[in-house]
């Protein structure tokens, strides 16, 4: 069982990134964001992957395929996902950025700014 409040809690920034194995945009932008776990999980960012997948077997080949070495949830039930509706989210993929106070930081951001937004919140 994971509970974001407790990885919130504990990092200094926690990213909620919503994705789905089988969305293209999705896996496109993935090594932006193995890229700012890698820059940044040491200075206090966490990520929490949250997949929007139905089948179990698809939803953890992509994360073993591509590299996302952070916490993962998924009640497999796709658009009907709780942790989406509780985010409002109409599409992905989407992020969410929050700080270790729980207050949200940055949304859907991507590539540089997602990088920049991060290097800007962990000096």
């Amino acid at each position: 069982m994971l509970r974001l409040s407790d990885i919130v809690s504990k990092n200094k920034m926690t990213m909620v990134d919503f994705w789905a194995s089988w969305c293209g945009p999705c896996r496109a932008e993935m090594p932006h964001v193995v890229k700012a776990y890698n820059d940044f999980h040491s200075k206090g960012l966490e990520i929490v992957g949250v997949s929007l997948d139905e089948r179990k077997d698809d939803w953890l080949n992509a994360v073993k395929e591509l590299n996302m070495n952070w916490p993962q949830m998924s009640d497999l039930k796709g658009w009907n996902s709780k942790a989406a509706q509780l985010y409002h989210i109409q599409g992905i993929p989407a992020s969410v950025l929050i700080n270790q106070n729980g207050e949200i930081v940055g949304q859907d951001l991507r590539g540089e700014d997602l990088h920049n937004r991060l290097a800007e919140l962990l000096k």
